[in-house]
């Protein structure tokens, strides 16, 4: 990925009013790539959600938890967002599905281009994710594009909230991505989103 390394990455999940997906795809691709990444934002990838067509998906990153405090202090406090706020708002019903991210291992980035399809697949167990559910992941194959952990220090940025306590492990691929065998009994849940990149995704197909 181009850019500063991501070592914070937000996975943003929005419930969108029926039928203002596009709308709001037109509205972010037109106003809101440019104007985050000067603010030292990495805008990772934005994405169609297959199975739901009132929800739009996309990802964002940051160097460190004190750049994204400046960086989303000066994007929402700037004259961009103040001029098409409304309009952005207006195509959604919730914004606050927001898991705080970051690599599960020192080396990982996302990739740009892909092939189609990209599986995000988010898995939960009862206590933080160890060593050995990282190392169990990182020797299992996989086409992956990341694969992340939470994100545990507080919230820098109080304005927007994140789903805070969440013991999760999260994969992004371009094919499904099974977790390895040996944790099957450790992981609570697993959900697959089957994302659709828009055509500014730098994750793309």
């Amino acid at each position: 990925m181009s850019g500063p390394k991501s070592t914070i990455v937000e996975l943003r999940q929005y419930t969108l009013k029926p039928g203002r997906r596009d709308d709001l795809i037109a509205l972010f691709e037109r106003e809101f790539v440019e104007s985050q990444e000067e603010q030292g934002m990495a805008l990772i990838g934005t994405f169609r959600d297959a199975d739901d067509p009132d929800r739009f998906v996309w990802l964002r990153g940051f160097p460190d938890m004190e750049s994204r405090a400046r960086s989303l202090a000066a994007f929402y406090g700037g004259p961009v967002w103040k001029a098409n706020r409304n309009a952005a708002n207006d195509t959604m019903l919730d914004s606050d599905n927001v898991l705080l991210l970051r690599p599960a291992w020192d080396g990982l980035e996302f990739r740009e281009g892909g092939r189609g399809m990209v599986f995000a697949t988010i898995h939960y167990f009862d206590a933080p994710v160890n060593g050995e559910v990282i190392a169990a992941f990182r020797n299992h194959p996989a086409d992956l594009v990341a694969a992340c952990v939470a994100e545990t220090a507080e919230n820098s940025f109080p304005a927007l909230p994140v789903r805070a306590g969440e013991n999760v492990f999260v994969t992004f691929a371009f094919s499904p991505n099974p977790p390895p065998p040996g944790l099957a009994g450790r992981i609570k849940k697993s959900e697959t989103l089957r994302l659709l990149p828009t055509a500014r995704s730098r994750i793309r197909a």
